[in-house]
């Protein structure tokens, strides 16, 4: 909807304000709160201070938020990898192929995150490729919740492509190894690098599927922060989940630094 009018616009913005207030800053803001609260019985919290951020820092949950992060950022490497293979293999597929291989690339988002845990757990808890009660199951549960962000970002970005910059460099005698690192892929580098971003966030957060199939050694922050709620530990869950949230922003300026150099 076009708005002509200097009111419609300050109205349509402030709508847009109010929205964004309290779907998302809100939340979040409470989150906050309630990490520095001591006690929270009125419209407001009362008592704040660090005491549960200072608890957050301890060697536990320090250990989980590493185990989080090599996950995420394993989980994202392998995930680009795969979904960047399989967007540019479908590109060149019939297009039966291709319709069915975004379908299969589609499917774990299709279906609840628990379903993809308890499958991976049954699927690789016997020999030949014994998984279960290792990290590894972890980040295969990781990788394949999101797998699809990044398939659809480098194949959204692959439809965008201009096929004359292929076309003049294969006229020019390049070889197909040499059009793809010297064209498609610096081509495709701010696709990538958001879905690389998207891909990590995504499995900082994860819960559904990790608390079906993480083993004791290693249990990420969102598991902690699970067993904290749980537990009725709700200003302690929520200094772990501000520094959770601290702990991904930085992981994301990282990547966005990385993918502008």
């Amino acid at each position: 909807m076009l708005l002509w009018t200097t009111r419609a616009r300050t109205l349509a913005l402030a709508a847009f304000g109010v929205v964004v207030a309290v779907v998302f800053v809100a939340p979040i803001a409470t989150v906050v709160l309630a990490a520095l609260a001591g006690s929270w019985t009125g419209p407001l919290p009362s008592d704040l201070g660090g005491k549960n951020l200072s608890a957050a820092l301890s060697d536990e949950n320090m250990a989980s938020l590493t185990v989080s992060l090599q996950t995420a950022f394993i989980a994202g490497a392998l995930a680009l990898f795969v979904g960047t293979w399989a967007a540019l293999a479908a590109r060149e597929a019939p297009g039966w192929l291709r319709k069915a291989t975004d379908a299969v690339f589609h499917l774990p988002i299709a279906v609840p995150s628990v379903a993809i845990g308890l499958g991976l757990l049954i699927a690789f808890n016997s020999k030949p490729l014994l998984l279960g009660g290792t990290k590894w199951i972890v980040i295969l549960a990781h990788t394949v919740l999101v797998l699809a962000f990044a398939f659809s970002s480098v194949s959204a970005a692959l439809d965008r492509l201009d096929p004359a910059y292929r076309q003049a460099a294969e006229s020019l005698g390049a070889g197909p190894a040499r059009v793809l690192t010297r064209i498609t892929l610096p081509l495709l580098l701010p696709a990538l690098g958001a879905a690389a971003g998207l891909s990590i966030a995504l499995s900082m957060g994860e819960l559904g599927a990790t608390i079906m199939v993480y083993p004791a050694t290693w249990k990420t922050l969102p598991v902690n922060i699970f067993g904290l709620t749980d537990r009725g530990q709700v200003f302690l869950a929520a200094a772990d989940t501000t520094l959770l949230l601290t702990v991904t922003l930085l992981a994301l300026l990282v990547v966005g630094r990385i993918r502008k150099r």
